[in-house]
């Protein structure tokens, strides 16, 4: 049932992947689930930038660990190391994109909030099909434009990160009382 996986959901880094590649039809079936998010005005402003391959992985991480040394004043070897091997610890990396409406009929946080809702739908079905996930929103992210092709008016907002479990899925946190985040009139 949706409320289980619903609290089954979690984070689940790349460190706590195992190697096993994911298929092609499975990133397929879970773009189709982020497809099926609801948009004010039609406009689905979701854009998704697959970096399948190893190679592809491999590049994004080379691209973004240079990016880190050329751009952060408070430069760590370890960081970098961290930012260039994170890529290649998944199976997959999905870039989250917004495309804004160009007629601006929907206000940018609308469009925000679509795309969010649309990158849930792929993280309640990766839970389904018990592979680990979770979206990553670095600073290098506002740099991948000079990496892979974006339109007029789309900007990254973050990573997807996908793999297979090493162990079992992590234990839940535990979340305050709704009623602390609840008014009821």
């Amino acid at each position: 049932m949706i409320k289980d996986i619903i609290h089954k959901r979690r984070s689940v880094y790349p460190a706590m992947y195992s190697d096993a590649p994911i298929a092609k039809e499975t990133i397929e079936e879970l773009l189709l689930a982020a497809h099926q998010a609801p948009t004010h005005r039609k406009t689905q402003p979701w854009r998704f930038k697959v970096f399948h391959s190893e190679q592809q992985r491999a590049a994004l991480g080379d691209f973004l660990g240079k990016k880190y040394r050329d751009t952060i004043g408070n430069y760590s070897e370890f960081k970098e190391a961290k930012i260039r091997n994170k890529p290649t610890q998944a199976a997959c990396v999905i870039a989250i994109c917004v495309q804004e409406d160009p007629e601006k009929r929907v206000p940018y946080w609308e469009e925000l909030a679509a795309t969010a809702m649309a990158v849930q739908n792929m993280w309640l079905l990766c839970t389904e099909l018990s592979l680990g996930c979770y979206w990553s929103s670095p600073a290098l992210m506002q740099y991948l434009d000079e990496f892979v092709s974006m339109e007029s008016g789309e900007r990254c907002i973050g990573f997807f990160y996908l793999g297979h479990l090493k162990d079992e899925l992590p234990a839940s946190w535990e979340r305050k009382p709704l009623a602390d985040h609840v008014s009821w009139f």
